[in-house]
């Protein structure tokens, strides 16, 4: 069987409980995931899949090719996307069977129809649902990782994101970093690949005191997964350090904008807390890969998140 989803480490995550529900209804196969080589350490501890197949392509778009050798595959199964671009991708393999979302550009694939609002975990759920494979979108937790967290018990915070829509301005974590310091918190800053320039910015804009810990250049997998999963919180926009909060049972305050927690936000619970300040109604819908931060992510204040943090009933107190 051939999965593709060549997305970033979020949209894997969200892809899990898909991949446990596939690896449930067919237990005799081989699972090979086309998706980025990057993603190697998570989609292992999946525990869903049987091989990597490395695939990608620049933001969000469909790899143009696949290199898939020996026989077609018996399924194909697209967690990509919604049109023929994906589609036809996989149809290049000559499957024996393709399930895929129904797009009128490919009418020879049955599928049930995309709904443009639904949550992403219920999406591909729904997805194998229609041909008789069930997966819960719960399914979504990771087993603790092996390696020792390089800050244990720090408030995780992360202020990049790929897209400039979803990154909350620097000073305003300086300011919830500057604050967490003050009341005697160990603090960590993370940043993906090309992000020092970020975390700089933050470390500039803080008050003078107690400083934090600060992880540039971005922390390889097994070290972030760690970090993460033995941090007191994790504070970040809308990304993949979110999810892998869910994933460890990490409690996380997530900032949305543009987009709704209703398609991309943690389960239901108390354990992650989800800020979303829509505006009024008829307000545009912003562009989650946009340049510049979007209003709805602008409405939210370090009080905010100072707050969120404060009344978080698993966050662990200095």
């Amino acid at each position: 069987m051939l999965v593709l989803r060549a997305l970033g480490l979020g949209d894997l995550l969200a892809g899990v409980p898909a991949l446990r529900g596939l690896r449930r209804a067919f237990p005799g196969w081989e699972i090979v995931l086309a998706g980025p080589e990057a993603l190697a350490g998570p989609v292992a501890a999946s525990g869903a899949v049987d091989r990597l197949l490395p695939a990608s392509a620049p933001g969000r778009a469909v790899p143009t090719r696949l290199d898939w050798t020996g026989p077609p595959p018996e399924l194909a199964v697209d967690l990509h996307g919604s049109g023929p671009s994906s589609h036809l991708l996989l149809a290049r393999l000559r499957p024996r069977r393709l399930w895929a979302f129904a797009h009128p550009g490919t009418p020879a694939i049955t599928g049930p129809e995309w709904r443009a609002d639904e949550h992403e975990r219920e999406r591909w759920c729904r997805l194998l649902g229609f041909h008789g494979v069930a997966a819960d979108p719960g399914d979504l937790r990771l087993a603790p990782p092996a390696g020792p967290s390089p800050a244990p018990g720090a408030v995780v915070l992360h202020p990049g994101a790929d897209a400039g829509s979803r990154r909350w301005p620097a000073e305003r974590y300086a300011a919830v970093a500057g604050e967490l310091l003050r009341r005697g918190h160990r603090v960590a800053l993370t940043g993906g690949p090309g992000e020092d320039g970020l975390l700089g910015r933050v470390v500039s804009a803080l008050p003078p005191g107690p400083r934090p810990l600060v992880y540039a250049g971005g922390l390889p997998y097994p070290e972030l997964a760690a970090l993460s999963a033995g941090a007191a919180a994790v504070v970040s926009g809308d990304t993949g350090i979110a999810h892998l909060a869910v994933a460890y049972g990490t409690p996380s305050v997530t900032l949305f904008g543009p987009v709704s927690p209703r398609r991309w936000g943690p389960p239901p619970g108390t354990r992650h807390i989800a800020l979303w300040r829509p505006g009024p109604p008829g307000e545009p819908s912003g562009d989650p890969h946009g340049q510049d931060p979007d209003p709805r992510l602008l409405r939210l204040r370090p009080e905010d998140v100072l707050k969120a943090l404060d009344e978080h009933p698993e966050v662990v107190r200095p």
